[in-house]
């Protein structure tokens, strides 16, 4: 097993999930759940952290048992063993990574922008985009221990502001604005599941830093756990001080900056600065901690062949998978419309987590967890990729085939690699 030899504390795990989640989540996500659940948003963050945290039971037994960097990719090949299925479940997550980071990125360089003085070009978004990643990639090169203490001042700053946010929110709501008379109907609120779990799923970035745990077993569990927990406390503590404070056709109006138009009836244009200024650290962290478990998958995706080895080769306190990572996180970014594609994301993402757990079935003699929560997070999952699947197929089809064309992407990228390395294989000849 591979160590970076600088460890990562259970609280520095807990930030770096923290990071990845509420970076990529409240900020980015809040405005897109709340069009389709509205008022009623935060019931359906309520239902989605309960699906991640019984995903985040079966992630954090699975990395108990097997400590290795590589977090879901080592889950899928010990469950599925090392074959094409394993293989092309392991590139779709990592392309879908790439994808979920570039979001956060252009969500960071949209607030950072839109703070500028004046009436700053738009060519600034995409640019200021392409700069936070290879920021936090320089810092990331510095190793375990640098992108730790980044991650835990990032999120303490940031936490800070999103609770006395929240506070303050709660204080001046207008109740009437939450009365259970503006829901959508029932099924209308379901439907906004697969949005708002996938704010909280940057939490398996805490599985990439398992190898650089003391005492994985136990820190690795607890660290996941706590994470969703605090940010499950928080995110429905902002959904419903945002809509306690602004009807939702305003919310959606503003859902790209959602929480800072909320800080508006609160505290002024100074508390819209100020929670803009959070939502720059948020997605920052988020950038941070991505890209140090994207470095761990990519290098256990090298070692086991699903990448070329390029990716696992060192540099510096990391691996070169981490600069490859970061340009095409930054070609995307800079060249590509995420908002259609976040969509395909949390579909995505929901269905390599069902999958993921419908293998640890068959892991349940190593792992010993309980058989039950684990059958819960196969259906949770699954009932929240039926009802995201239903609403794309009645709003926008189109959407569906993409996830198709992803997946196959995938499989066409495992399956030319194999066929690369048989090619390898057969040509070599052998020393004399």
């Amino acid at each position: 097993m591979h160590k970076s030899g600088q460890q990562v504390s259970f609280w520095s795990a807990v930030a770096m999930g923290i990071g990845a989640m509420v970076g990529a989540g409240i900020f980015a996500l809040l405005g897109s759940a709340g069009a389709i659940a509205g008022s009623a948003v935060w019931i359906s963050f309520v239902v989605g952290g309960a699906i991640a945290l019984l995903s985040g039971y079966s992630f954090g037994r699975l990395g108990a048992r097997y400590p290795v960097a590589g977090g879901l990719v080592e889950y899928l090949v010990q469950a599925y063993g090392v074959g094409r299925f394993s293989g092309t479940m392991s590139v779709m997550m990592y392309l879908g990574a790439i994808v979920a980071i570039s979001l956060v990125a252009r969500t960071f360089a949209t607030y950072a922008v839109a703070m500028m003085p004046g009436a700053p070009p738009q060519i600034m978004v995409p640019v200021m985009a392409a700069a936070v990643i290879l920021a936090f990639m320089a810092i990331n090169l510095g190793g375990a221990r640098a992108m730790a203490r980044a991650e835990n001042l990032v999120v303490l700053i940031k936490m800070a502001v999103l609770v006395v946010f929240a506070v303050a929110g709660l204080i001046y709501l207008d109740p009437a604005q939450l009365r259970p008379a503006t829901y959508p109907p029932v099924t209308t609120i379901f439907y906004s599941i697969a949005i708002t779990f996938f704010a909280y799923e940057g939490f398996r970035v805490v599985t990439n830093a398992a190898e650089d745990m003391a005492d994985p077993a136990r820190t690795l569990p607890r660290a996941i756990m706590t994470a969703i927990g605090l940010v499950m406390v928080i995110y429905v503590a902002l959904a419903i001080a945002v809509f306690g404070n602004l009807p939702p056709d305003k919310v959606v109006a503003a859902q790209d900056y959602a929480l800072a138009e909320a800080a508006r009836p609160v505290f002024g244009q100074a508390g819209f600065t100020i929670v803009a200024i959070a939502a720059l650290f948020s997605t920052a962290s988020a950038i941070n901690a991505a890209l140090y478990a994207v470095t761990n998958v990519t290098y256990e995706m090298a070692r086991k062949g699903e990448l070329p080895a390029a990716f696992g080769k060192p540099i510096r306190h990391s691996r070169e998978g981490l600069v490859v990572s970061s340009v095409l996180i930054a070609l995307v970014a800079v060249f590509f419309d995420l908002s259609a594609i976040a969509q395909i994301g949390a579909l995505s993402m929901l269905l390599i987590h069902m999958v993921t757990h419908i293998g640890h079935l068959r892991l349940l003699p190593q792992t010993g967890a309980a058989r039950a929560l684990i059958w819960l997070a196969v259906l949770g999952n699954g009932a929240a990729v039926s009802l995201g699947g239903y609403h794309l197929a009645t709003t926008k089809p189109v959407l569906l085939l993409w996830i198709a064309g992803f997946f196959l992407l995938a499989l066409v990228i495992e399956l030319s690699l194999h066929a690369l390395t048989a090619r390898n294989i057969t040509t070599r000849t052998p020393e004399p």
